[in-house]
C-alpha cells in the first residue's frame, strides 16, 4: 500500500485553469494536500497533457512563462517516463479494460509507480485497474 497518489492532467488544468469555478477549489485542495505530504505522482504524458491544455484549451489560458515555471514545479514530483514496456503495458491494459489508448497509458504510469490511488476525472470512480483505484476528487 502506497501513500503516493497519480495525478490525471485534468486535475492539474482545473487547479491553473482560473475560469474552473468549483472545480479549481477542489483541485487546488487536493494539490496542496499532495504537495505538503510530497506524495504526488505524475507522468511525462501527463506533463505535456497539463502544458496543452493550460495555454491552449482552459477557459483562461495560462500565460507562457507562468505555464513553463508549472512544468518545472511538477516535475519536482515523481514522474513516471513512458518508455516502450510502458506502451505495451497500455496496449494490455487497453484490450482489458475497454478504455481508451491514453487512459490506459495513465492506468500503465500509475501501476509502474506503485500507487494505490489515480485522481482522475476521465475515468470511472471506484473503478480498479489491478491494485490502482480511481477517485473522481470532483464527485462531492
Amino acid at each position: 500500500m502506497s501513500d503516493r497518489a497519480f495525478v490525471d492532467s485534468n486535475v492539474l488544468v482545473y487547479a491553473h485553469d482560473r475560469g474552473a469555478g468549483a472545480k479549481r477549489e477542489q483541485a487546488v485542495a487536493l494539490l496542496e494536500r499532495l504537495w505538503q505530504q510530497r506524495s504526488g505522482v505524475l507522468s511525462t504524458q501527463v506533463i505535456q497533457e497539463f502544458y496543452v491544455n493550460v495555454r491552449r484549451k482552459a477557459a483562461n489560458p495560462v500565460p507562457l512563462r507562468e505555464a513553463r515555471k508549472l512544468v518545472n514545479d511538477y516535475l519536482v514530483w515523481e514522474t513516471v517516463v513512458n518508455d516502450g514496456r510502458a506502451i505495451l503495458g497500455a496496449l494490455e491494459i487497453e484490450d482489458r479494460y475497454r478504455i481508451s489508448f491514453w487512459d490506459s497509458l495513465i492506468v500503465q504510469a500509475a501501476n509502474t509507480a506503485g500507487v494505490d490511488t489515480l485522481y482522475s476525472e476521465d475515468l470511472s470512480h471506484g473503478q480498479k485497474y489491478g491494485m490502482v483505484e480511481v477517485i473522481n476528487p470532483f464527485l462531492n
